[in-house]
């Protein structure tokens, strides 16, 4: 019900507001877009449509040149296929778009299954597994032998499950993945049982849950998405653990970078304002058990996402911290989401929006020179879009943001599998030649066997860990 009135209301605020945004965006409209060849630096931008037209492109993909990026060009079709949206429609508002991918409501035929996982702190954490149909009432049983993919989903940092989420799950289901979603601690129904939130950009519960579904799901490949402000926990695993993060490919839909200056100066005041409400909704179930902590009065009083995130982790808020350790500036020393974006190891595609209200103006907010200048990201940059909207008037039953993660997926296995095969190839023609005397020894030295590379008993009690 409240989802129905929130909706309501951005539609009321925003048809009262859409001639004027109307006429404010046509003008400004042409200092969105990015052209091309401002954007060359120390590498060429691979764009999705070839030179020679005049217009500039709506939907372009920004990346550091290499055999990969050819590679998805050629092969993710929805790369190359803009959004279609007319002027008249309002899909062409980014506002609608972020309200109509957030809030409305969505007949879903995607049920969960909801494993709890109890971590080493004795904190716990929720990772439900998406089925279709009556097969919810039956209790779900990971087979260990299952090589059908898992597709990890980190829904924002609030832990609201959006519409996009839900058909993101829907769309994996149909391509053959096993989504299953990540729900922090406190979050989405997750009972509270320490003291203890979890910090905008630590992964120390993420890897831990990698872990677990590394064990049960041992033969299937791991892919991660991410939508909104739960990039910021993505990009961090993701860096902290380099080659050893269990994940093929990663994705992040309309990611939020630079999250510091984003949390001091915030969204557009109504998307603000709504997302401090939901917060504090969220928070004041545990209002008596996190007053052992935090100064609650402080919290409940703030009236911005920078000031909430102060009072829950800070030393404004922390009760008996003194030191310095607790300060504003060290607490995104500690969580900001690109301090190791260079050891991330894995492809990592990233679908934004020129015109998004919740990140805010790209030529401020999109790290443009990471992607020119590292292989391992890809930017997918379209010209309309909104946050996680992406919406099209011509669209099937997947959404155009999904469907190009599920190609780039794809693409990116096929691609590095061809590569294996050439590497295989090679070294056997070398084992064939002369001098060469262990040529009996190709298969079983070239073999990949599904296993776990640590002794997972050794690190966790599961026998802790109980389904509900």
């Amino acid at each position: 019900m409240l989802e129905w009135i929130a909706a309501a209301c951005f539609m009321v605020l925003m048809a009262i507001l859409w001639p004027v945004v109307k006429c404010l965006g046509a003008e400004s409209h042409s200092t969105l877009l990015l052209p091309r060849r401002e954007s060359r630096r120390s590498a060429e931008r691979c764009d999705s449509k070839p030179e020679g037209q005049g217009e500039p492109d709506a939907l372009a993909l920004i990346c550091k040149p290499s055999a990969l990026a050819n590679y998805l060009l050629k092969h993710c079709m929805s790369f190359c296929k803009s959004l279609s949206i007319p002027k008249w429609n309002w899909r062409m508002m980014s506002s609608l778009q972020t309200v109509f991918g957030a809030l409305w409501p969505f007949d879903c035929p995607v049920h969960f299954i909801r494993d709890h996982l109890q971590l080493s702190d004795d904190g716990l954490v929720a990772l439900d597994w998406a089925v279709v149909g009556a097969a919810h009432y039956k209790r779900r049983r990971t087979s260990s032998n299952s090589t059908s993919p898992v597709l990890l989903i980190i829904p924002n940092s609030f832990g609201k499950i959006t519409r996009n989420v839900l058909k993101l799950c829907e769309a994996a289901l149909s391509h053959g993945y096993l989504p299953v979603i990540f729900n922090r601690r406190s979050q989405n129904g997750t009972p509270l049982c320490t003291v203890k939130l979890q910090q905008f950009g630590d992964p120390t519960d993420l890897r831990e849950a990698v872990r677990y579904i590394r064990y049960r799901q041992p033969a299937g490949q791991i892919y991660a998405v991410s939508e909104s402000t739960g990039s910021g926990l993505l990009l961090s695993y993701l860096g902290e653990c380099g080659s050893s993060s269990y994940v093929t490919a990663a994705a992040c839909l309309s990611p939020v970078f630079r999250c510091q200056s984003w949390f001091e100066s915030g969204p557009a005041w109504p998307f603000h304002w709504a997302l401090v409400l939901y917060q504090k909704i969220c928070l004041s179930r545990y209002k008596t058990v996190l007053g052992e902590l935090v100064h609650t009065d402080s919290l409940f009083s703030s009236c911005s996402l920078k000031a909430m995130e102060e009072a829950l982790f800070c030393h404004s808020g922390l009760k008996g911290t003194t030191d310095g350790a607790g300060s504003w500036e060290a607490y995104w020393e500690r969580n900001d989401p690109l301090r190791d974006i260079d050891e991330v190891a894995i492809p990592v595609l990233c679908v934004c929006s020129q015109d998004d209200p919740i990140r805010g103006e790209p030529q401020a907010t999109l790290p443009l020179e990471l992607f020119e200048s590292n292989p391992h990201f890809f930017l997918l940059l379209t010209a309309h879009g909104g946050h996680c909207g992406f919406s099209t008037s011509d669209e099937g039953p997947i959404v155009w943001s999904h469907q190009a993660v599920l190609e780039f997926f794809r693409a990116t296995t096929d691609f590095f599998a061809a590569e294996e095969r050439a590497k295989l190839a090679a070294r056997r023609r070398g084992l064939s030649g002369p001098g060469k005397t262990f040529r009996h020894r190709s298969v079983s030295t070239c073999k990949r066997l599904p296993v776990c590379s640590h002794n997972i008993h050794a690190i966790y009690n599961w026998q802790r860990s109980y389904t509900r």
